[in-house]
């Protein structure tokens, strides 16, 4: 790849609030998205915290019964639609696309601030219903409770509604970039995993959006206009809405984690100095992912009354989706073999995404089973292994990602031992959290409930100190990261000695990203082999 020296950055082209709110630079764009979202995100850890704390104690001491349902919903609703969903595509996908391949901007720069206004409309509306007067359904409003229940169903509902919106413009602008705006040279196969990993995930959101836009608008009318399609009392059918509900959340799922897995996909090669391992069979298996997702959502279903042949199928459809899942865990663990492995941040956070997103994937084989499956439904284990997939897997690879792109969004490098700190901290924090989950889901602890017999209370005692370690962690990066962008040291152009186009421009880039228009001419992960030292020992990389 060419490389290419840069103008003036696109932080220098004014600090005013006007500038911010009115701008249409992708890179600025990202940056009120990474707000955005880290503003919803502190509300619904906050929400998380007094949920374990509640737990800590097998007495339900701390709230009500009600509150309590309101909590986990406003923790569920905030954490999905406003947080793991946008969180890569929207800040880091926004700030890198155009730059992996080589062009000035997005497709479509003032759809592409749209979006931001109506996600922040969509979160600030959501959260006045959560506040107000709270919602108990759970973020899943299933029906026939959602139907009646005396909560703020329809404001809450009507508020993911206008999320979608967002969610399309956002999919649409990053699938039209993708076909019409790669530099020449940057064919098919030389497009860096995460942008496949974007195009897959554009594709799920434009196809699955609108099934949810949908049925939560039917779950209003049947409020507001007393409808009867999910209402048994109305004629309605709750099952209706676990098909359209499933249909969209389980390709949710993917929507949250191919990202990730992108994200993942830069960052071993990267720290390891080696080509990704398969890398055609890793884009292709983006795509299978993508389309067996459509395939699977019955499997959440497996006890609503369902045929047994419906619960075969769909048993083997999910067994299915875990091939192409497997295809990217082999090929991770390829290209860290004989590579030569640097234990930076970033890399810790992805081996961390590669250990946790593992035993996320085996306990969902292990729910793919009718039999397990219907043991456990809805008890701690389900909780344990979404968010081994949602956090472990999702949260950790943005904040891996974060950190290998922050020297080039700010042009500063942050305190690295702090950062290592930080990465080693959410892991024993997560896994203390989680693990026992898994235990009391088993022995069949159920869940959303605010108190228990107290046999469970030294696994519940465990999973609430592992979330202080995991808050800690988390918390950490809002400080040093801030600080660096002030007192950080200057970071060069390609402080990883990375491959890609977004590392032949200037740290952080110029408004229009390249001085001249950039030429691909290698293909993805060139990385050249490290030079044999006389002594045979490892070369000194430098510290960056």
């Amino acid at each position: 790849m060419t490389d290419r020296t840069a103008g003036e950055s696109y932080l220098g082209k004014g600090w005013g609030l006007l500038d911010w709110l009115t701008t249409t630079d992708h890179k600025r764009v990202a940056w009120l998205y990474l707000f955005t979202i880290l503003g919803f995100f502190l509300i619904g850890g906050a929400a998380a915290t007094l949920i374990r704390i509640e737990l800590f104690t097998a007495k339900g001491d701390l709230v009500r019964p009600e509150t309590y349902n309101r909590l986990f919903t406003l923790h569920g609703v905030i954490m999905v639609w406003f947080f793991l969903i946008p969180s890569i595509p929207n800040t880091l996908g926004n700030f890198l696309l155009p730059l992996m391949i080589g062009a000035r901007d997005l497709a479509f720069p003032r759809l592409n601030l749209l979006s931001w206004y109506i996600f922040l409309f969509a979160g600030i509306w959501t959260f006045g219903a959560l506040i107000l007067g709270g919602v108990d359904t759970g973020w899943t409003f299933y029906t026939p409770l959602s139907s009646l229940s005396n909560s703020w169903v329809s404001i809450a509902a009507m508020g993911v509604f206008f999320a979608g919106f967002s969610t399309i413009a956002s999919a649409l602008n990053f699938v039209v970039t993708i076909h019409k705006l790669r530099c020449p040279g940057m064919t098919w196969f030389r497009m860096p995993i995460f942008v496949w990993t974007l195009y897959a995930t554009s594709l799920v959101m434009l196809l699955a959006t609108p099934v949810l836009a949908a049925t939560l608008l039917l779950i209003v009318l049947e409020r507001v206009l007393g409808l009867g399609v999910f209402d048994p009392a109305q004629g309605g059918d709750p099952i209706l809405f676990q098909h359209l509900f499933w249909f969209y959340s389980h390709p949710a799922v993917y929507i949250m984690i191919l990202p990730g897995m992108g994200v993942v996909s830069e960052i071993l090669p990267c720290f390891a100095k080696r080509p990704l391992f398969g890398y055609r069979l890793v884009a292709y298996s983006s795509m299978g992912i993508a389309t067996f997702s459509f395939l699977v959502w019955g499997h959440h279903m497996f006890v609503s009354g369902q045929s047994v042949y419906a619960g075969i199928l769909f048993s083997f459809m999910s067994y299915c989706v875990a091939v192409p899942s497997a295809i990217k865990v082999f090929n991770w663990t390829f290209t860290l073999r004989n590579g030569y492995i640097t234990f930076e941040a970033p890399m810790l956070y992805a081996l961390g995404f590669l250990f946790l997103f593992g035993m996320g994937g085996l306990t969902g084989l292990m729910l793919a089973a009718t039999a397990v499956d219907v043991h456990v439904t809805d008890t701690y284990f389900i909780v344990a292994h979404f968010h081994y997939i949602m956090v472990g897997g999702a949260v950790s690879a943005f904040m891996g990602g974060l950190h290998f792109w922050w020297p080039k969004m700010t042009g500063r490098m942050y305190p690295e031992r702090l950062g290592q700190t930080a990465a080693m901290l959410s892991f024993i924090g997560f896994f203390l959290t989680f693990a026992p989950q898994f235990v009391l889901g088993y022995q069949g602890m159920p869940r959303r409930y605010y108190e228990y017999p107290s046999e469970f209370q030294t696994w519940h005692a465990l999973s609430s100190a592992g979330a202080v370690v995991l808050a800690a962690s988390y918390l950490m990066p809002l400080f040093y990261l801030t600080w660096s962008v002030f007192r950080g040291r200057r970071a060069g152009g390609n402080p990883w000695q990375a491959t890609g186009l977004e590392w032949q421009t200037a740290s952080p880039p110029p408004a229009h990203n390249f001085e001249e228009p950039p030429v691909c001419d290698q293909p993805p992960y060139a990385y050249p082999p490290p030079p044999v030292q006389p002594d045979g020992g490892q070369p000194d990389r430098g510290q960056p």
